[in-house]
């Protein structure tokens, strides 16, 4: 067992950034982390090559994936397979996203 301590929690980014992540979590199968993004921020991400689980703890927003928009906001769940185009726009308050890949992130990355 391992309790994961800060999971899900917002975490503001650097000065001139509006996104932070952090890997709180890597097993061969599974990776588990927290995705922060600023109000007003733009979130840039690539498609994954990995299936993906949000887990919304903090904040509201619009999640974007292949032409589908979803508000989001605390408690939201929402699966994002592996190479869907996604992305979190209008957000209006600092959001706060325990993501869980699987497999672990970029474990299926080529080279």
């Amino acid at each position: 067992m391992r309790v994961i301590e800060g999971a899900g929690r917002f975490t503001r980014p650097d000065a001139g950034d509006d996104v932070h992540w952090v890997e709180q979590l890597r097993v061969p199968d599974l990776s588990i982390g927290t995705y922060s993004i600023v109000a007003g921020g733009v979130d840039s991400q690539s498609p994954h090559t990995e299936d993906e689980i949000y887990v919304v703890t903090a904040g509201r927003a619009v999640l974007e994936c292949d032409g589908e928009r979803a508000e989001v906001g605390p408690g939201s769940v929402v699966y994002v397979a592996a190479g869907e185009v996604h992305r979190f726009v209008d957000v209006t308050q600092d959001l706060a996203l325990l993501v869980l890949f699987a497999p672990a992130e970029e474990s299926r990355s080529a080279g």
